[in-house]
């Protein structure tokens, strides 16, 4: 009989290095990509608390404006001002929504531009 010779199985050296390179960049990805995610759900957040609040219901522009301001700087939300936010009143309940992009540099000059639609509803 023939002995059959078994060649190791594992990790080479570069096959490491490019997985270890991978998992480096998708955790570099997430701790620059998560912050904007969660900044936009707390304004979402702002936004959904303003249009249920009775107080708004009969509040003017400007009024709604100064609410989400004294909200925001309590999250310390920088990315969008209240002039930012547009409100849109009706025969319906209060609605307020806001389009912003949030650009978050990654590599050196390579940059991700985020673009997000936060509102009330």
């Amino acid at each position: 009989m023939k002995s059959i010779k078994r060649s190791q199985r594992g990790f080479s050296f570069l096959l490491f290095f490019f997985v270890v390179s991978v998992v480096i960049f998708a955790v570099m990805f997430a701790m620059k990509t998560v912050p904007a995610y969660i900044q936009n759900a707390e304004i979402e957040s702002i936004f959904k608390a303003i249009a249920t609040d009775p107080a708004m219901a009969d509040a003017t522009s400007n009024e709604i404006r100064q609410s989400f301001n004294k909200r925001a700087s309590v999250e310390g939300i920088t990315v969008i001002s209240a002039e930012d936010v547009e409100i849109e009143k009706g025969e319906g309940p209060l609605r307020l929504s806001a389009s912003y992009p949030v650009k978050k540099p990654l590599i050196a000059n390579i940059s991700l531009i985020i673009e997000f639609n936060a509102s009330s509803s």
